[in-house]
């Protein structure tokens, strides 16, 4: 069995903000990261994440088995650019030897951590044997992470629930596997596999792990506002938070978090922000996948950036049939004018 050492740098300053975090090797600006989102943290997403302070960007989870059997689609979710550096790249699969091939593969296109996922509870996922159908069979994860730890030389960090129920005790006996195989750091999500994202999520168990285990931990779970990534803190003592859900539509919150924990007031964000961040992500996303693809992806996606403004339905639907940038803009244009003149006149 390895024998870790702790793999954490921090700074902080006088009001105890850890101002920059180390995984291993991988030096990061802050301590705050964004969680894998399937289906969404594609590039285009993550730079906009990075843009608005995040520390650590990750790929939504990615087939082993899909890079090891070269698919197209597959390699091109590794698609990175310089400025969302560093970036992790999380990986599911359930057969120790394709998880080595395919984290070799993660590391040979540059990545600087490789995540394995333990959390995921999609159906299709857990017939697999992956994700957290893992958390119920702790050797063959254990030899699942022995795999690919000896494999790659990049950081490696796992992310899990808290297990098939809400004792948590898997995710504490995964933690201290993880350390023992030379993993750098664990996320825990504390919600049951049959919670998935019902219910709250238990944040005393994120202190439990890190009371038992020396490597960093990183606290996930219900964090929507700056206020509850400083309450998650200090209540647990985890090194890092990670946002997902709350990053969706609102990649702002990033610098709320980083404001609220140096005990400063947020920026601002007002229409103007909004507007520009949308036309921003819009504009990226096109050329990352091709304008038709984008504008498919946008009659939805541009509906998140406006949620809780006003007459916010009404431009949902005047984006469900978009085909193109020019169009798109146009109504992004349109939607923020109308809003803009009827907040003067008190509409």
């Amino acid at each position: 069995m390895y024998s870790p050492t702790p793999k954490i740098g921090l700074d902080t300053n006088e009001s105890g903000y850890k101002k920059s975090m180390k995984i291993g090797s991988v030096q990061l600006e802050n301590n705050i990261v964004l969680a894998p989102l399937a289906g969404i943290s594609n590039l285009p997403f993550r730079l906009m994440a990075k843009s608005y302070g995040c520390g650590l960007v990750c790929s939504e989870m990615i087939s082993a088995v899909g890079l090891v059997r070269n698919s197209g689609k597959t390699l091109g979710m590794l698609d990175s650019a310089p400025q969302e550096k560093p970036l992790s790249v999380q990986l599911f699969g359930a057969d120790p030897a394709v998880m080595a091939e395919a984290a070799l593969i993660i590391e040979s296109r540059g990545a600087d951590i490789v995540d394995i996922n333990f959390g995921c509870a999609v159906k299709k996922i857990i017939k697999t044997g992956s994700g957290v159908a893992l958390m119920r069979e702790p050797q063959r994860a254990e030899k699942l992470i022995t795999a690919v730890r000896k494999a790659v030389k990049i950081p490696l960090t796992i992310k899990m629930r808290s297990g098939w129920d809400t004792s948590g005790q898997q995710a504490r006996e995964l933690a201290r596997i993880a350390q023992g195989c030379g993993v750098d750091a664990v996320a825990l999500h504390p919600r049951s596999a049959t919670q998935r994202f019902g219910g709250s999520s238990d944040w005393s168990l994120i202190g439990a792990v890190k009371k038992e285990i020396s490597l960093p931990v990183i606290g996930n779970g219900d964090i929507a506002t700056g206020e509850d990534a400083l309450l998650m803190m200090e209540s647990t003592g985890c090194d890092a938070v990670m946002i997902g859900r709350a990053a969706i539509g609102n990649p702002f919150i990033f610098s709320e978090v980083i404001a609220r924990l140096k005990g400063e007031l947020p920026p601002r964000t007002d229409l103007a922000l909004r507007r520009q961040t949308m036309r921003e992500y819009l504009e990226a996303s096109v050329k990352y996948i091709g304008e038709a693809h984008a504008c498919y992806m946008m009659r939805s996606r541009l509906g998140w950036f406006v949620k809780g403004l006003p007459h916010n339905s009404s431009f949902r639907e005047s984006i469900k049939q978009v085909t193109s940038q020019v169009e798109a803009e146009t109504l992004i244009d349109a939607y923020f004018e109308f809003v803009e003149k009827n907040a003067v006149i008190g509409v």
